[in-house]
């Protein structure tokens, strides 16, 4: 795989109280991912970006809520994201900048 094209998959971690819930319970982490990413891509990227070994990915795509502006309406975009679950031993600390 194009190593320019892994640095550009994951977009940024998933940062909310389901995410964190789902990292203590299933040591899974949530990154929002590029619309077209497979999971072999978020695997590389993963292992690349944070020097860690991937156990396996799931991809969620999120449907765009409608939203009124005014009296108009509008749908939000669509987007992606990925559980990335990693082998047991390894972890990904964000607030040091990377693999702990």
């Amino acid at each position: 795989m194009n190593q320019q094209r892994l640095m550009q998959v994951l977009l940024a971690p998933q940062i909310s109280e389901k995410a964190t819930y789902i990292a203590d319970k299933n040591g899974q982490i949530i990154f929002r991912v590029i619309a077209d990413a497979s999971k072999p891509e978020v695997k590389a990227a993963v292992e690349l970006l944070f020097k860690v070994v991937v156990k396996s990915v799931q991809i969620a795509n999120i449907k765009g809520k409608q939203k009124r502006f005014g009296r108009g309406t509008g749908v939000r975009r669509n987007w992606k994201k990925a559980y990335v679950n990693l082998m047991p031993g390894q972890e990904i600390n964000f607030v040091d900048g990377g693999a702990a």
